[in-house]
C-alpha cells in the first residue's frame, strides 16, 4: 500500500478538520446568544400546562415574554397572585396584583332530565362531532352536548361530568385558564368573575314558546329579570337574558333568582369560595398579630 497517498489522505483531512474546527470556533463566537437565566426560573414557576389563557403560546412563551420586560409579572392568569409575587420576586420587581380570578359559568342547565332529546346520546362520544354531524342528541340547538370533551381538555382536572349529562365546575380547582371554553363547540363555558353574583344558565336566542316545547330550564324571554332586577342590570337581547354586572346591585341577588320562572338566573358558587378566603385570610392576620399587613 501506498504510504504517501495514505500520508496525504490523512493530512488532508487533518486540514479539513481544522479549518471546520477553526469556523465553527468563529460562528460560535458570532453568533453567539446569551441566554437568559431567569427564563427558566421563571417556567418552573408557571403552571406548565400551557393553556393559553395569558395570550402567549405556551408557558415558555410567556416567561420568555417576562424576563425580557414584554409582559409584567402578573401575566399568568392561570397561576394567581401566589405565581404571580413568586415571578416578581425572580424579577426583581414590585407585583401588581393579578386581574380579578375567573371562574368558567356553564351557560346551560337543560341537563338529560329537562330537555327533549332527538336521538340516542350514546351514538357519539364527543362534543365536536354530535354537534357537526347531527347537531347535538338534544331538540335544543344551542345547549349542552353532554359528551365531556371539556372535561376531558380541562388541564387542572377542575370538571367533571354530573348524572345529567352536564359538566360540574370544581370552584377550588377552576382557574379561568379557558380551555374548556375553546374546545366546547357551542362555547357556552364563558369566564366571569369569581365574585360575579349570578350568571345566566342558558344559551338559547329562540322565543320563549319553542324553548318552553324542548327545554323546562331555558330561558323563555319573558322579562321578569328586566323588571325586578332593577336598574337596567338585566336586559332580554335576541331572547336571552343578558346581566350588565357593571349595574348589578347584590341587593337584587335574591329577587333575581327567585322569581325566573325557568330557574335560569343562577348563583355563581365562586362568591362563596370568595367569602371563604377572605376568612381564612382575616384568621391568619389574626394569628400573625401585628405584623399582618392590614
Amino acid at each position: 500500500m501506498d504510504t504517501t497517498l495514505i500520508l496525504g489522505a490523512t493530512s488532508a483531512l487533518g486540514g479539513a478538520g481544522l479549518i471546520l474546527g477553526v469556523g465553527l470556533s468563529y460562528a460560535s463566537k458570532k453568533f453567539h446568544v446569551d441566554i437568559d437565566e431567569r427564563i427558566e426560573t421563571i417556567l418552573d414557576a408557571l403552571p406548565g400546562t400551557n393553556c393559553g389563557a395569558c395570550g402567549f403560546i405556551g408557558c415558555e412563551d410567556a416567561a420568555t415574554a417576562i424576563a425580557s420586560c414584554k409582559s409584567g409579572a402578573g401575566t399568568c392568569v392561570a397561576g394567581g397572585q401566589e405565581v404571580a409575587d413568586h415571578v416578581a420576586s425572580v424579577m426583581g420587581v414590585e407585583c401588581a396584583a393579578v386581574a380579578e380570578a375567573k371562574i368558567a359559568a356553564l351557560k346551560c342547565g337543560g341537563g338529560r332530565s329537562k330537555v327533549k332529546a332527538r336521538f340516542d346520546h350514546s351514538l357519539f362520544d364527543d362534543c365536536a362531532a354530535a354537534h357537526i354531524v347531527a347537531g347535538g342528541p338534544s331538540e335544543c340547538g344551542y345547549g349542552c352536548l353532554g359528551y365531556g370533551t371539556c372535561v376531558e381538555s380541562c388541564p387542572f382536572d377542575a370538571m367533571e361530568m354530573g348524572e345529567d349529562d352536564l359538566p360540574k365546575i370544581n370552584i377550588e380547582k377552576c382557574t379561568g385558564c379557558g380551555v374548556c371554553n375553546q374546545v366546547c363547540p357551542r362555547k357556552l363555558l364563558p369566564m366571569i368573575d369569581l365574585s360575579a353574583p349570578l350568571f345566566v344558565a342558558c344559551n338559547s336566542l329562540d322565543k320563549g314558546k319553542e324553548v318552553r316545547s324542548y327545554c323546562s330550564a331555558g330561558c323563555i324571554a319573558c322579562k321578569i329579570c328586566e323588571k325586578n332586577c332593577g336598574e337596567g342590570s338585566f336586559a332580554v337581547v335576541d331572547n336571552l337574558a343578558v346581566v350588565d354586572y357593571e349595574k348589578f346591585h347584590d341587593c337584587h341577588k335574591e329577587a333575581c333568582i327567585e322569581k325566573c320562572p325557568t330557574k335560569c338566573i343562577v348563583a355563581n358558587e365562586g362568591v362563596n369560595y370568595v367569602d371563604k378566603k377572605r376568612s381564612v385570610k382575616k384568621a391568619e392576620k389574626k394569628q400573625v398579630g401585628h405584623c399582618a399587613l392590614e
